[in-house]
């Protein structure tokens, strides 16, 4: 009976992951930026709530354009590398094994055991092999924009519409501090939800997120206070 992998690793929640966490990181910081600095300018909180949700609706699709394009040219490229390997295999089947056999050879093969894997893994799937362990292109690393403009549009409106819950509900009088607390509280959360889920340290991945958004939002509102000021 063959063996049944059943290990799950953090790899293979990378394609989406990083462009739901910049999504929303995004969303946040972004939209509580610019309702404290339209706030700062002294306008009314109607005023505020419309700036953010211009804010929410530009920056989502934004998001998905940018991610989308990005990708793609990603997935383009690893189209154009695999016809290449597709070609070689069909015309030089030899030369690809001997290369093949080469990069195990790097990877601490003896050069008989490695051509023996090598002919092995061509036998199986042999554009596979070559993708795999020459280009290091794998099913969880592939490139997906569809799944990731997606994951970028809706992850930013998720983001974004927290501040704005926040606008809402505020006292108009303490507006300000409400937005840039609440804020930091949520992008806290974010950095330690993503942290967890990518397996690496929670403190560490709130810390970071937290002091790029307060930086971001204190200056927004500084500008925002500097002009509303000389108007």
């Amino acid at each position: 009976m063959p063996y049944r992998h059943r290990e799950r690793h953090y790899t293979d929640r990378m394609g989406w992951l990083r462009a739901a966490v910049l999504g929303a990181n995004d969303g946040i910081v972004s939209t509580a930026s610019l309702a404290m600095g339209v706030a700062a300018a002294h306008a009314t909180q109607s005023s505020i709530l419309l700036a953010g949700t211009a804010g929410l609706v530009a920056g989502a699709m934004s998001m998905a354009a940018g991610e989308y394009v990005s990708v793609h040219s990603q997935a383009d490229s690893e189209k154009a590398d695999v016809d290449r390997e597709e070609e070689e295999l069909a015309t030089d089947a030899e030369g690809e094994h001997k290369e093949l056999a080469a990069i195990y050879v790097g990877r601490g093969l003896d050069p008989a055991l490695a051509r023996k894997v090598a002919e092995q893994l061509m036998a199986h799937d042999a554009l596979d092999a070559h993708l795999r362990d020459e280009l290091g292109i794998t099913e969880a690393l592939k490139a997906r924009p569809l799944q990731a403009a997606a994951a970028s549009a809706i992850s930013f409106a998720a983001g974004a519409s927290l501040p704005l819950l926040v606008v809402i509900a505020a006292p108009p009088k303490s507006l300000l501090a409400w937005i840039f607390v609440t804020s930091l509280v949520f992008l806290a959360a974010l950095g330690g939800i993503a942290a967890h889920t990518g397996g690496s340290s929670i403190r560490t991945g709130s810390l970071r997120v937290t002091l790029w958004g307060a930086l971001a939002m204190a200056i927004t509102a500084g500008v925002g206070a500097l002009f509303g000021t000389g108007a």
